[in-house]
This record gives C-alpha cells, structure tokens and sequence, in this order.
C-alpha cells in the first residue's frame, strides 16, 4: 500500500479513529494488525520473512537478558557475543539471500571469465521484498542496544512486533531506535489537536514533494537518462541537476509522510532529512541527509570498527568501509558501490587537505564566517554530492558515457537552440508549475536552516488565515499533482533498498 494511494486515503483515516476509540490497553495489538496488513498488500507470503527476523532478534534479546545473570564475567562476555553474531548472521543471511544472492553469483561469474574459466552459476528469480534492508537493520539495532545494556530486553513478544513493523516507517524509514520508539509503545497517546495539526501539516508537504515536485522532476530526469545516448550534454547537466531534487523530494516526502502519520497517532519518529543540500561540506551533508542510516552506520560499524581513536589513517579507511557498505546496501551493483566509496573519498581527501586550505586561507586573508564563503562551500559540496549522484542514478557503463557527454568529451553539440524543455517531456505549463513548486521547496528548507518552523507559524495564525494556507495546500496539489486515472501511483525511490 503505497502513501501515494487512494487505499492509503481510506486506511489511515479509519486506523487514527479506531485507534483513539479503542482502550489503551489493546492499542497496540490493533495497531500490529494494522502494520502486518499494510505490509502484506504488497505480497503476502514476504510478511513472513518480517516475522522471521521479527522472532530472531525477539530471542536474541531475551537470550543477553538471561546471560546478564550470568556471574561469570568471561564466561558472560563470551556467551553474549555469540548471541549477537548468530542474530547478525541470520538475519543478513535472509538479506543476502533475497537482495545479494544472484550479485554476488554473477560477480563471482565474471571474476572467473576474466581468467577464462567458465561455470554454471545458479540464479534464483525472487522478487525484492519492499522494505527488507530498512527492517532488518532496525532489528538488529535492537539486538546490539540489548547487548550494549542501553534498552532492557522486551518481554511482550507482540509490543516487539509492532517495533519492527510499524507501518508509517516500515518500508522507507526512518530506522528508527528501540531507545526511542520501543518504549512509546507503552504510552498512553492521548488526542492533542495541535500535535495531530502539526502531523496534518507535515504530510500535506509530503504529498506536495511526491505528488507534485517529485513527478514532474522524475517526468524530466527519466526522459533524459533513458534515452542518453541521444541527449547533449547541456541536457544530461540539467537532468543531473533535476535528479538531485527528485530523490531529495521522494524520499524526503515518504519520510516526512511517515513522521506526520506517527505524530497524528502520537508517536514520536526522529528527523530523517534536515536540509542536506545546504550543507557546507560532503561529512556536513551526510549529517543532513538519510539520518537515520547514517546514525545507523556511525554507530554500528564506524565506532566498532574504530572510529577516529586509532589514528587519521585507521579513520580514512573506517570512512571508506563504511560508505563501500552504505553504497551495498542502497543496492545489489557496483554503480551503487561506486556512488558509496565517492562520498567516502569526498569526506578523505577532504580531511587530508583540510590543512592546505587553512594555509590558503590565512595567506589570502578569507574570511571564512562571510556569507559568501559559505555560499561557495554549499555550492561546492552539491556540485560534489550531484556529481555522485550520477552513478546512483546510472549504471557504471552508462554513468561514464554521461560524464563524457556533460564533459563535452564525445564531440557533437553540447548544446542546441531547440526546444529542450519538450525533449525532457516538459511543457511550458510544466515548466512553471516546476518553478513555482522548487521556490517553494528553497524557502522551506531555508526556513528550516534558520530554525524557523512553519507548521508552528501556521498554528499561532488566526482561524481563517490557517485553513486559507490548507486549503490552498490541498486544491494546489489536486490541481497540479500527478494522480487520477490512469495514473499508476508510482512507488518511492527508496522501496527498491
């Protein structure tokens, strides 16, 4: 069931009315059902691989618990050690199995073809089940708190449950942390009006990202980067520029979408995006963008692995191994590996010139507090950021042809005079509703930035100026938006991780 959807429309509505009617103390039993069923409207059969790892990291958590009364403290350190690796190993052995199986088949093909070795290599046709990354990883995050002792372990084997499939957050995130959602489950959410507005408002501008923004920018993007070969290079420029906002407004919106549904409900997700693209640096961007999975990273592998305790060197290679495995998990190809280890490298080369370019700066006498400083520094790291997008977006093959192209390096026109917004599928009436819509995405990210929240603003407005601002909200999105018939409700970028 997708966010985008007309069945959503009717679910969420009648899940909030149940939900507030029906006693505390069944709340969140009915409120599992409801994630199972969410989930299971896409394939039914793939709720029971959720369960599975549901039940694994369940057990593992009670199986540390019990170890902690162990007196032995060698004996005790031993035991939950084993515990964590069999959780770990289970749990990614299903992921690997579904997500990386026949990558890593053909990969082990083609490594031996390049020695002139031929082999029969299985493959295995499954189908992706949405969501499978995001999930398992909230589990296991749940199984190293346990051991860390930063959560007791949970008894009730259903409040778990709903933990790990909590529907507004399921499929696309936030990951979130049984430090923070696990133990809302046991309170008691009552009907406040201004946080249900608030939760209204932040999902109206998700609907305006997906339906509007997001649609018409993938409209453009995919128009361009199917046909490349045929495109000029100024086109394959726009379109990479196009595709940096398209996957910030998708995921962007799933993620605000899924904090205003949980916040209607009375939950409390944590902040996934936080202006990225205003961020003054590759290290500054990756703080701002995908929180949750960068949290996740940091606190998981980066710090096991390290951190920054052993020296420069061990902290360029723990950056490096943790963006090689972000890049793995976005995606079974090494043009997602490829898109990984560029951010990596950005944030490496980065630190190790960073006392050249404080050289720089005190021998031109910059002022690196002006305005203008920061702005080359925001437009640097996009430029950086956009140009590591290109292998997200691309295969590797495909994504060198396209640097060529923008590069200039193919010969050809770089540019033609003709009409370029009707060859990226845009009308002029498109074209406007684009620019309309991207203004109002700046100024709400800039707003952000300065710590100015709108939705709080909307609220302390008289009665008529605020339903003036939803209702032009909603009839502009009805007007402008991509739905209706014949629309196929297209899914978020992010199901496919």
């Amino acid at each position: 069931m997708l966010f985008n959807s007309l069945e959503f429309m009717i679910f969420f509505p009648v899940v909030c009315l149940v939900y507030y009617v029906i006693p505390h103390r069944v709340r969140y039993i009915f409120l599992l059902a409801c994630s199972y069923f969410f989930y299971m409207c896409w394939n039914p059969t793939y709720a029971l691989l959720m369960l599975t790892s549901t039940a694994i990291t369940y057990v593992s958590g009670l199986l540390l618990s019990s170890a902690e009364k162990i007196s032995d403290e060698g004996v005790r350190s031993r035991r939950k050690k084993w515990y964590v690796a069999l959780s770990f190993a289970s749990n990614l052995s299903i992921l690997f199995f579904f997500k990386y199986f026949n990558f890593a088949v053909d990969t082990v093909a083609r490594l031996l073809q390049a020695v002139h070795i031929q082999a029969q290599t299985p493959t295995f046709d499954v189908i992706l089940p949405v969501g499978i990354s995001f999930y398992t990883f909230q589990a296991l995050s749940y199984t190293v708190d346990v051991y860390r002792n930063d959560i007791y372990a949970e008894k009730n084997f259903l409040k778990y449950a709903l933990f790990v499939s909590f529907f507004p957050q399921l499929v696309a995130g936030p990951i979130e942390r049984s430090k923070n959602l696990l133990l809302q489950i046991n309170e008691k959410h009552r009907f406040e009006f201004e946080r249900v507005r608030e939760g209204l408002l932040l999902m109206l501008y998700g609907y305006f990202q997906k339906v509007v923004l997001a649609e018409y920018l993938g409209t453009a993007v995919d128009a361009v980067y199917n046909t490349y070969t045929e495109r000029t290079g100024f086109q394959l420029l726009l379109a990479t520029i196009l595709f940096a906002f398209q996957i910030y407004c998708d995921f962007g919106s799933y993620s605000n979408i899924a904090i205003g549904a949980a916040k209607v409900m009375g939950f409390r997700l944590m902040e996934n995006f936080n202006t990225p693209y205003l961020s003054r640096s590759v290290a500054e961007f990756w703080r701002r963008w995908h929180i949750s999975l960068s949290g996740w990273f940091r606190d998981y592998l980066y710090i096991p692995l390290g951190g920054s305790r052993k020296g420069k060197l061990c902290k360029w290679r723990n950056i490096m191994i943790v963006f090689f495995v972000s890049g793995l998990w976005h995606g079974a190809s090494w043009h997602y590996v490829l898109w990984g280890c560029l951010n990596g490298a950005y944030q490496v080369i980065g630190e190790w010139l960073r006392p050249v370019r404080e050289r720089l700066h005190q021998f031109f006498h910059v002022d690196v507090t002006a305005a203008s400083h920061r702005l080359l520094q925001m437009v640097t790291t996009f430029i950086l950021v956009d140009f590591s997008w290109i292998f997200f977006r691309a295969t590797t093959r495909q994504g060198i042809d396209i640097v060529r192209k923008i590069l200039g390096l193919t010969g050809g026109s770089w540019f033609t005079w003709g009409d370029n917004l009707s060859a990226m599928g845009l009308t002029l009436q498109t074209r406007n509703v684009l620019i309309v819509s991207m203004g109002i995405l700046a100024a709400a990210d800039i707003c952000r930035y300065l710590n100015f929240s709108v939705t709080k603003w909307i609220g302390k407005q008289g009665v008529w100026l605020r339903w003036l601002i939803c209702y032009a909200a909603i009839f502009g999105i009805l007007i402008f938006g991509v739905y209706g018939p014949g629309y196929d409700a297209s899914q978020f970028i992010y199901f496919q991780f």
